[in-house]
C-alpha cells in the first residue's frame, strides 16, 4: 500500500510532462481560481471576524455576489455543516521535520477520531525524498490511526542523485536541486490521483515547514491541480527551529511560510502557525471547526459564454467587519458533454 502511490504516479508524471511539452503554456491570472464544468457555479466558503472567529448563523440575504463586477442572483444557499467530507492529510517527513513526527502522530490521530464520520473519507500521504500513500480512502479512524504508526522520518539529510519519482525528462538532481522535500509534488499528485474525481467537499491538510526541495512540479502546478480538483488547502506551518539553527546547513533557513500562504490563499484556505501558545492539537481543533462550519453559494452566471476566460467572483456580507474566506474566481470552461 505504501508503495502504491509512488509506483502509480510514475506513469502519471511522465504523461503529464509529455502533455505539457505538446501544448503551449497558458498563463493563469494571479487570482484564486476554480474550474467549473457545469452551468451552475458552486463555491464553498467561510466567514470570519477580524480576529479569525467563525460566523456560523448568516442567511442568504446577508450576502451579495458579483462576477466580473456584475451582481448575480444567488439561486442556492446553505450551511454545509454535515455534507460528506473527502480529506487528505499530507505530512512532511523530511529531515527538517523528523523530530516533530511523534507530536504530529498523536495530534493527527486525535483529529481523525474526532472529525471522520461514517459518510466521510480520508487518506494519508507522507512526503520527503519520495511520496508514499500510507492509507488509501477509508471511513475508519482506526485504520487511519494504524497507518500513522508507519509514519517515519527520512532518517537523513536530502541526498543528491536520487529521483524518487522516475522520469525520463529533465536534468538529474544536483547540488542546486536536491531531492529532499517533495511538497509541491505531494499536493499535485494528491489532487490529481486522489481528489479530482471525487465529489462534494474536498480538503487537503499539509503539515510542513513549507520548504520544497527537488519537486518535479512547481508551486504553480500544485496550486492549479488543487484548484481543478476543487480542493481547499489548509496549511499547518510547523518549524523545528532547532534543526535550522544547527551549523553547516546550506539549504533553507526556517522553512517557507510564504509558499504555504500562497497555496492556501489561492485555494480558499489559510495557514495555521504552530507555536508554544498555539500547539498542534489546537490547530487541528480549529481546522475541524472550520470544516464543519462552511457556507455554500450556487448561481447561474449572467454571462453564459463558455470561452475559457477567467471570471472574478466577489462575495460580501452586509457586515463590513466580517471577512469572507473563499476562492476568487473560476475558468468558464465548456461543459464536458459539449
Amino acid at each position: 500500500m505504501r508503495k502504491l502511490l509512488t509506483s502509480s504516479l510514475a506513469a502519471f508524471v511522465m504523461a503529464g510532462l509529455a502533455a505539457q511539452a505538446q501544448q503551449p503554456a497558458v498563463p493563469a491570472p494571479q487570482d484564486q481560481v476554480i474550474k467549473v464544468d457545469v452551468d451552475l457555479v458552486n463555491i464553498l466558503f467561510s466567514v470570519k471576524t477580524k480576529k479569525g472567529e467563525l460566523i456560523p448563523n448568516l442567511e442568504k440575504n446577508n450576502f451579495t455576489l458579483k462576477e466580473d463586477g456584475r451582481e448575480q442572483t444567488i439561486s442556492r444557499f446553505s450551511r454545509e455543516t454535515d455534507l460528506p467530507l473527502t480529506l487528505g492529510l499530507l505530512i512532511d517527513i523530511s529531515a527538517s521535520q523528523e523530530r516533530l513526527i511523534e507530536i504530529e502522530r498523536d495530534a493527527a490521530s486525535q483529529f481523525f477520531s474526532s472529525v471522520i464520520r461514517t459518510k466521510d473519507q480520508a487518506f494519508l500521504i507522507s512526503f520527503g525524498k519520495d511520496t508514499q500513500l500510507l492509507q488509501d480512502f477509508t471511513s475508519s479512524p482506526r485504520q487511519l490511526i494504524a497507518a500513522m504508526r508507519d509514519l517515519k522520518g527520512d532518517g537523513q539529510s536530502p541526498r543528491i542523485g536520487r529521483s524518487p519519482i522516475p522520469v525520463n525528462t529533465g536534468p538529474l538532481p544536483d547540488s542546486s536541486n536536491p531531492k529532499g522535500t517533495l511538497l509541491y509534488d505531494a499536493v499535485y499528485l494528491a489532487s490529481t490521483e486522489k481528489l479530482k474525481n471525487e465529489v462534494g467537499r474536498k480538503a487537503l491538510i499539509l503539515i510542513t515547514d513549507g520548504e520544497d526541495q527537488g519537486s518535479t512540479y512547481s508551486i504553480k502546478n500544485a496550486i492549479e491541480m488543487a484548484q481543478k480538483s476543487d480542493a481547499i488547502v489548509f496549511s499547518i506551518y510547523y518549524v523545528d527551529k532547532g534543526f535550522y539553527s544547527r551549523g553547516g546547513l546550506s539549504f533553507g533557513g526556517g522553512g517557507d511560510e510564504g509558499a504555504l500562504k500562497k497555496i492556501s490563499d489561492e485555494t480558499g484556505g489559510h495557514v495555521f502557525t504552530v507555536s508554544n501558545k498555539h500547539p498542534l492539537s489546537e490547530v487541528f481543533k480549529e481546522i475541524q471547526e472550520e470544516l464543519r462550519d462552511q457556507y455554500s453559494i450556487g448561481y447561474t452566471p449572467t454571462n453564459a459564454v463558455r470561452d475559457g476566460s477567467f471570471r472574478h467572483i466577489e462575495i460580501k456580507t452586509d457586515n463590513s467587519d466580517y471577512h469572507v474566506q473563499a476562492r476568487a474566481g473560476y475558468y468558464a470552461t465548456k461543459n464536458d458533454a459539449q
